[in-house]
């Protein structure tokens, strides 16, 4: 680490005390985004940014390594070796699909303010069932995965107004683009192949 947590809070003149440098950085290391543009994480996200050399040395220890969007305003805290959290499969689908929506997004020049994406339901549903094969899970497991994917900071879920038909949609967030990638196909890989496994196994005991 560069300079430790009591140095930078004494350079601070007071502004900052140690622990608000340590609450950023578990707020990193657990809740993985801050957005400057959220109101809960726009201090810890300034602090980040005002002094991203010395996070980026006190996580790297973790295992942990920093990426920064400038233009959207955040900071993301990414395994460095790619092993996470262990991930249902619809967890996992759902931000496969929402990862694929943000790109056909971003290619059609749909990206609204801060970097977001609106995905309405039909058209998750039709994505879902286009890309896994299977379909989409129904509106209460939706809810669920939402708050899931809010903790991990790539989704919000928007309740609709009184004349909508559907009940809520999601917002995609930039940070999806980094948290989001190869290790995410991998981790659908091995649920196939787990799934396939399984499959062969119950056909053995049925011809047994």
């Amino acid at each position: 680490m560069k300079r430790s947590w009591n140095t930078l809070s004494q350079m601070s003149n007071g502004t900052y005390a140690v622990q608000d440098f340590e609450r950023a950085a578990y707020r990193l290391a657990t809740e993985q985004v801050l957005y400057a543009t959220d109101a809960r994480s726009r201090v810890a996200y300034h602090l980040v940014e005002d002094h991203y050399p010395d996070f980026v040395s006190a996580l790297e220890p973790l295992g942990i390594r920093l990426e920064r969007n400038a233009h959207y305003r955040y900071v993301v805290a990414l395994p460095a070796h790619g092993e996470g959290a262990p991930v249902t499969l619809d967890e996992t689908l759902a931000l496969l699909v929402l990862r694929q929506r943000y790109d056909e997004a971003m290619r059609q020049g749909l990206i609204e303010d801060h970097g977001e994406v609106v995905v309405e339901l039909p058209e998750l549903q039709e994505s879902w069932q286009a890309l896994t094969g299977r379909a989409m899970p129904d509106v209460g497991a939706l809810r669920a995965l939402a708050r899931t994917l809010k903790r991990w900071g790539v989704s919000r879920l928007v309740e609709s107004e009184g004349d909508d038909p559907q009940p809520f949609h999601l917002r995609v967030r930039p940070a999806i683009v980094e948290i989001v990638g190869e290790q995410w196909l991998q981790r659908l890989d091995q649920h196939n192949r787990d799934e396939a496994g399984d499959a062969d196994a119950e056909d053995d005991d049925a011809a047994a």
